[in-house]
């Protein structure tokens, strides 16, 4: 499934797949640069590597939050590192238009938790003809996940992954049911989104927390169940990220992360 996307190297290793890069484009320098250390991280380490940035952030809490550099400079600047790094790229989509429209510029369709049930925005992402990434919503359970699967299948694509990225607990926390990860692998190949799962949502302030001193145990735990990929978002200095700092992994921190899973992952193998 993973050499399904398309410019992926080291397929055949046998490693999990790694999606990884800012949460959001915050310019170019700033995509390529992260881009380029993950993709030598990578190439070292032999594991199939998507590069991630979001074009737009649409779900934000507050009208002040950061959204975007523009959406035609961003989508660019993720086609520009497709093309110059020979990397596939992804990003998350919001709307129909949106699938249709990011479909020309990337590799992978990401679809939000929140909107795993929009039958529209399924089928439209479906029908780029690209793989497609679907987060588990925070108010679902594993079994349900099937029908998201059914509806991109049924669309004519059959290059879906399914993403868990934790469940609601309380109003401001989030918990990964490590139970629902082999039920969903019966559907589809299974990433685990760690950083996003490590999120505290609905903060009084209106900006999001996070728990980022737990992203290597969560990684840990994912690995040792046997998952197929990891996703992470990370950034050289989290504490100026213009979205989701309080919980993206420090980039110099996930080159020695990354050579402590592979051995759990080989270990598990």
């Amino acid at each position: 499934m993973i050499d399904s996307i398309k410019n992926i190297k080291h397929a055949d290793s046998g490693n999990f797949l790694l999606i990884a890069g800012p949460c959001a484009i915050e310019g170019r320098e700033m995509a390529f640069d992260i881009a380029r250390k993950i993709q030598e991280i990578t190439d070292r380490l032999e594991i199939p590597y998507v590069f991630k940035g979001s074009y737009r952030k649409a779900n934000r809490s507050r009208l002040d939050s950061f959204t975007g550099i523009g959406d035609e400079l961003a989508l660019n600047i993720l086609r520009d590192i497709g093309a110059e790094l020979n990397l596939p790229v992804t990003t998350d989509v919001h709307l129909p238009d949106e699938a249709t429209r990011a479909g020309d510029y990337v590799d992978l369709i990401q679809i939000p938790a929140f909107l795993c049930r929009q039958t529209d925005l399924l089928v439209a992402a479906a029908k780029t003809g690209k793989p497609v990434t679907v987060k588990k919503g925070q108010f679902l359970s594993a079994e349900s996940m099937k029908h998201a699967v059914d509806k991109i299948v049924g669309s004519g694509n059959d290059r879906v992954f399914l993403m868990e990225r934790g469940t609601t607990f309380g109003y401001q926390d989030l918990v990964v049911d490590f139970r629902g990860l082999p039920v969903m692998r019966k559907y589809a190949p299974v990433i685990l989104d760690i950083t996003h799962s490590l999120q505290q949502p609905n903060q009084a302030s209106g900006v999001t927390g996070g728990k980022p001193e737990l992203i290597e145990t969560i990684a840990r735990a994912g690995v040792a169940v046997g998952l197929d990929g990891l996703f992470i978002e990370t950034h050289p200095d989290p504490s100026v990220a213009k979205s989701d700092g309080a919980n993206m992994l420090k980039l110099e921190l996930l080159e020695p992360m990354l050579e402590r899973l592979l051995k759990i992952h080989h270990a598990v193998k």
